[in-house]
């Protein structure tokens, strides 16, 4: 029998008993005969006799304990775990907390017993310093620089210089999001235990490799990245400010400039070639809207003479006998819903000038209510309907005559 040291403190961490399925405590036996993937089991099935497909009550047998001393009498390798764990968590320096979290030691005795074995140890302090060199010489040949300076920028999360970095932190030589980041979760339900069939297992190595081929896509596209220092934002904006100029430059030759001067006038004539353009563009726009043809005319002219610098002729505007301007009738061709309407409620339209998509809405909302009460009023049509109340009463009038709703 051999005493050992047990996996952790918390039980959680440790696989469950074998035979019963809770939770192991130490002390607990290991079979030194089953394996790979350890077999353990509590004392009270060890006691049993417990025997499960190829373990056999009479194997050899580990008693997994961690109450021994490791590098000073008085402390146990639990206690060396639960200091390690108490510092990691509380901070160094936090020995008041430590203590707490220990229960087993006062706050001199965790401070003393750490500095002297953890820090001040030339074992520990040798061991720790070739682990930081070798750390440091992984780092730098694996970090992408982003501008040779002590301290690299840090920017926020979901910064402008953040996205102009595509993610990448510097300080860390990392990517805030991984190529293929989400790589890790088709592995992190994966276990592997005896009771697997040949088929399971084959089958969960073959999800590892394809991990491990994602992982290498990963660095393969970090060291392109690396290689040809594709996160240098200063070095990307002077590239892009130098291809700018040199686009310029070479509409200059080619419009047959040569002198800084004549570049000068040359922009200023072309801003005003682009403003023209403009112009012409936002007529083309206007036109296409206008459906009367001799508003259009008139319009035209207007605006030839006033290019022309004559004083527009006053055109005579058609007046109703009410006083006001009479609108020309909207033309429907091409609105959405017109293939709705029959000739009648097209005609409507075109008169009150609504589109078809909202009178039809109107109409539906009218014959709802005209349903729901057995009857409708004009102002209960009014309250409805939310536009002009002109245009309300000959919608109403409209349905009436036609017979979709009935007057209350």
């Amino acid at each position: 029998m051999d005493r050992l040291a047990s996996f952790a403190n918390d039980p959680s961490d440790k696989p469950p008993c074998r035979g019963c399925s809770s939770f192991l405590t130490e002390p607990y036996i290991k079979c030194a005969e089953c394996g790979p993937s350890p077999f353990l089991l509590c004392l009270q099935c060890f006691t049993r006799g417990f025997e499960y497909k190829k373990h056999q009550s009479d194997h050899k047998y580990e008693i997994m304990t961690s109450d021994f001393p490791v590098l000073e009498p008085g402390w146990t390798a639990q206690e060396e775990m639960a200091l390690l764990e108490a510092v990691m968590d509380c901070g160094f320096g936090n020995w008041q907390d430590v203590a707490y979290q220990m229960r087993t030691k006062t706050k001199e005795e965790c401070e003393s017993h750490y500095m002297k074995n953890f820090i001040n140890n030339p074992l520990f302090s040798s061991t720790l310093l070739s682990l930081r060199k070798a750390k440091d010489s992984r780092v730098a040949e694996g970090a992408i620089p982003f501008k040779p300076c002590d301290d690299p920028p840090r920017p926020t999360f979901d910064s402008v210089l953040s996205r102009d970095m595509a993610g990448y932190m510097p300080a860390r030589a990392d990517f805030m999001e991984e190529f293929d980041n989400y790589a890790e979760w088709d592995l992190k339900d994966i276990d592997f235990v005896d009771d697997d069939s040949d088929v399971l297992r084959a089958l969960k190595l073959a999800v590892v490799d394809i991990y491990h081929s994602r992982l290498k896509e990963r660095q393969r596209r970090k060291k392109i990245i690396r290689d040809h220092g594709l996160i240098n934002l200063r070095k990307f904006q002077m590239e892009f400010e130098l291809r700018r100029e040199i686009r310029r430059l070479q509409e200059y030759r080619k419009a047959g400039i040569k002198s800084f001067c004549s570049a000068k006038v040359y922009e200023r004539v072309k801003r005003m070639r682009e403003d023209e353009r403009r112009k012409r563009t936002m007529l083309c726009d206007v036109l296409q809207y206008i459906q009367d043809g001799r508003a259009c005319q008139q319009w035209l002219s207007k605006q030839a003479a006033i290019d022309a610098g004559i004083t527009p002729a006053v055109t005579t505007i058609t007046v109703s006998a009410t006083g006001r301007r009479s609108a020309p009738p909207l033309n429907l061709t091409g609105l959405p819903g017109t293939e709705k309407l029959n000739e009648r409620e097209k005609e409507l339209c075109q008169v009150v000038r609504l589109v078809p998509g909202a009178y039809l809405e109107y109409k539906q909302a009218l014959l709802n209510e005209c349903r729901r009460q057995g009857g409708l009023r004009l102002a209960q049509a009014r309250a409805l309907i939310k536009i002009d109340v002109n245009k309300t009463r000959k919608i109403y009038d409209f349905l009436i005559k036609e017979g979709y709703i009935t007057k209350a």
